[in-house]
């Protein structure tokens, strides 16, 4: 009986060790890029475009990022110049698409960063649109405090996660 009993032990150790190697897999595969391209380098665009690509720290050559006050989605004059040059920059790739994705520093709940990311991107979304750019070409996104661009917990740190950033997802 003691026999049977360590063998349906040893049975269910191995369908939990079994699952729990499977969750871990999942989890640890919805936390890469996940949008379809790969880091092209510094100074190399989409091939057989004029559109530039993602550098290797992220950023994107050719559109900016804008920062926000904190708890504001308000765009400030800053802000405003910088997606002046980013629509210029729309203008003249006509065939480019662009997420704007809307972040938020670490304080506060997770729903609120969220829904104030969201409030961001749709904010540099309705300027670019004033300016002339088709709404169809502007897509938005918020990661809410989720993808911090400096993990630092300081105001420095803060300012930087503060933004929208540009990211092409079509040519």
């Amino acid at each position: 009986m003691v026999g049977h009993f360590n063998r349906y032990l040893k049975y269910i150790l191995f369908v939990v060790l079994v699952t729990a190697v499977g969750f871990l897999s999942v989890s640890c595969a919805g936390k890469s890029k996940g949008k379809g391209y790969e880091d092209i380098g510094t100074g190399k665009g989409i091939k057989g475009t004029t559109i530039p690509g993602e550098g290797l720290d992220g950023r994107l050559y050719g559109l900016n990022d804008i920062n926000f006050e904190f708890d504001k989605s308000t765009l400030s004059p800053k802000a405003q110049e910088i997606l002046k040059a980013n629509a210029t920059w729309l203008r003249n790739n006509s065939t480019a698409v662009v997420e704007i994705e809307g972040h938020c520093d670490e304080r506060g709940t997770i729903e609120y960063n969220l829904a104030l990311g969201d409030r961001r991107a749709r904010s540099a979304r309705d300027f670019l649109v004033s300016l002339g750019i088709s709404s169809s070409r502007l897509k938005t996104i918020s990661y809410g405090e989720e993808m911090p661009l400096d993990a630092g917990h300081n105001e420095s740190a803060w300012a930087k996660n503060r933004r929208a950033h540009f990211t092409i997802t079509s040519k």
